[in-house]
């Protein structure tokens, strides 16, 4: 829904992990947020979500009063569980809106 979001509680690095079924193939994950600066996403194809790994990291443009849109291509990827960090911020509080992952 995008009347719901996700917010930190103020310090930095914050995350989140979002987990599937099964191990998927996933051929791009997009994320809707708010003032993050530093993103990173790791991964894991552990039954548990144990022993990630990253998978990349990237420093996002600041966009005063709209929200952050990135898509990251990922090709070839597989994974049972994604980590959200948000390493760092413009602000002291930042939210996270919408997280899509495209695959099979």
């Amino acid at each position: 829904s995008s009347e719901t979001f996700w917010t930190t509680t103020g310090m930095f690095p914050q995350e989140f992990i979002i987990g599937f079924p099964k191990c998927v193939k996933i051929s791009k994950v997009a994320i809707q947020c708010y003032l993050v600066r530093t993103l990173r996403i790791e991964r894991s194809v552990s039954k548990d979500p144990v022993d990630f790994e990253q998978c990349l990291e990237k420093d996002l443009q600041h966009t005063e009063g709209q929200l952050q849109m990135e898509e990251f291509p990922l090709p070839d990827f597989q994974a049972t569980y994604l980590r959200f960090i948000i390493k760092s911020a413009f602000d002291h509080f930042v939210s996270v809106h919408r997280v899509m992952a495209e695959g099979t």
